[in-house]
């Protein structure tokens, strides 16, 4: 009973969470479309320059503290006012380094609009950290669904903004006032649905508690955000905003599976799995079964997307946007890695090694310098390459200490989620060829997606494979309850 207990919260939390990402993604997709269409690659790549210090700084400003939170089994009203008064504090900080140094990123790139772009950009930095406790406390009682309203509210308010933006001529700004306005509606609809009203109370004992656990994952956040963007750097800085906004529109594109299944395993699994911690077989066998049923799902969707790249972005934002096809199959294949590489670092954290995490990523940061040195000196292409060998470098890395700890090593890994690769494989050659057909993207796209479609069904049916029916058995209820209503 326990037990089943446990896979009903679970299920419960991935299908609202999953909702939540979905609707987040589908209204952020749909009106990306649209803006994508209205505007050029050149106001998309200036907004992928802004987010490179954004990004930063909200890493930054988190410190580590709502993982920490998260993990805390008994959080008390003093952990949550420390930690919100910290949040703030820091956000304040970073806005004023960042008005300050918005002349110098402007000429570093050599575009002054930069200046106005980034400071106005930057506000949501302080509006997001007055939400972060918010959602915390939401997230402890796996309470998704709060968060979903929340999420579709403020998406579909702050697309119809941006798009009303882009059509009065309004260009790069429609893109800076869409998500400016999406992180205040969002905030203020977590304070409205939440009922939490901090107070001016800071305890040094909670702050040594959690920063002791935190800042080893507030490092691993920069760090990783701050590896995340140099791509940017390098491809804003070495080619031009044009280039880089082809490649952000890849990125966006494959963001769509990839983070999206990856934010919904790490932001479920993780309040699950730390409820357990003490319990290590319970635990283990939680563990695998996520890793193999997530990576069903990411690698066939992955590889998928990545063989329809170009009818699908042809049909979706036009044939302007054709660098952008060719790079993502490339980010496809590393991104269906996303979920697997974020669930045994997910374990490291649910077992308190943030030691060792931050350890992994330190080394794994250093091997990545090897793609980012291709992309500036010989080119975007080969420098997508070169990420799929280190993406393969930092599974093994990712995977060796929660092996250790848990007997569950690489291999045992590999040979678990071989055959959701082998399917992938299969279902993307299927589809692959059909685009050099003779005809309009317009008819291409749905052929590969039929095509595609019908080999994944016969080819489960015929594997028998465990985590097609997994799957099937979990959505089932969902199905008969919506045809019953």
């Amino acid at each position: 009973m326990e037990e089943q207990g446990l896979k009903d919260k679970t299920v419960k939390g991935v299908a609202w969470s999953g909702i939540d990402n979905v609707a987040q993604y589908a209204v952020s997709f749909i009106v990306s479309i649209v803006l994508a269409r209205l505007l050029s690659p050149d106001d998309y790549g200036l907004i992928g320059i802004v987010a490179i210090f954004t990004s930063i700084c909200g890493n930054l400003i988190n410190g580590g503290f709502s993982d920490a939170l998260v993990r805390k089994k008994e959080a008390t009203d003093d952990d949550y006012n420390t930690v919100f008064i910290v949040n703030l504090g820091m956000s304040l900080l970073l806005y004023s380094v960042i008005f300050i140094c918005a002349p110098y990123i402007a000429a570093f790139f050599n575009r002054e609009e930069l200046i106005a772009l980034t400071r106005v950009s930057s506000v949501s930095m302080i509006v997001g950290a007055l939400a972060l406790v918010q959602r915390v406390r939401l997230t402890k009682r796996i309470d998704f669904k709060t968060q979903t309203k929340i999420t579709i509210i403020s998406y579909v308010i702050s697309g119809v903004v941006g798009v009303t933006m882009a059509l009065l001529g309004y260009g790069v700004w429609a893109l800076v006032v869409s998500s400016v306005s999406g992180h205040v509606i969002t905030t203020t609809l977590l304070w409205f649905f939440n009922k939490w009203i901090p107070k001016i109370r800071f305890s040094i004992v909670s702050f040594k508690e959690l920063f002791g656990f935190g800042w080893k994952l507030m490092v691993i956040s920069v760090i990783n955000s701050l590896w995340k963007e140099l791509y940017q750097v390098v491809v804003g800085k070495f080619y031009n905003p044009a280039t880089l906004g082809q490649y952000t529109r890849a990125k966006g594109f494959s963001q769509l599976l990839s983070t999206n299944l990856t934010s919904i395993v790490q932001r479920v699994t993780y309040p699950v799995l730390s409820s357990i911690q003490d319990e290590r077989e319970r635990m283990i066998m939680a563990y695998r079964r996520i890793i193999k049923t997530t990576m069903f799902v990411s690698a066939i969707g992955m590889f998928f997307m990545g063989a329809i790249s170009e009818p699908l972005i042809y049909c979706l934002i036009g044939s302007k946007w054709h660098d952008a096809a060719i790079y993502l199959p490339l980010i496809c294949i590393v991104g269906s890695t996303y979920p697997l590489q974020a669930i045994n670092l997910n374990m490291l954290q649910v077992q308190g090694r943030s030691d060792l995490f931050l350890g992994i990523e330190i080394v794994k940061k250093i091997i990545a310098l090897g793609p980012l040195f291709v992309g500036a000196f010989v080119g975007i292409l080969p420098m997508l390459y070169t990420d799929i060998i280190v993406c393969v470098i930092s599974y093994f890395l990712n995977s060796y200490y929660t092996g250790k700890l848990l007997g569950y090593n690489s291999l045992m890994q590999l040979k678990d989620i071989a055959p959701s690769y082998g399917i992938a494989v299969l279902v993307a050659m299927s589809v692959w060829f059909l685009k050099y057909l003779p005809l309009s993207s317009w008819i291409i796209l749905p052929v590969q997606i039929i095509v595609g479609v019908i080999v994944f069904l016969i080819v489960c049916k015929i594997s028998r494979i465990h985590e097609y029916n997994e799957i099937v058995e979990i959505i089932s209820p969902y199905i008969k309850r919506i045809k019953r209503k």
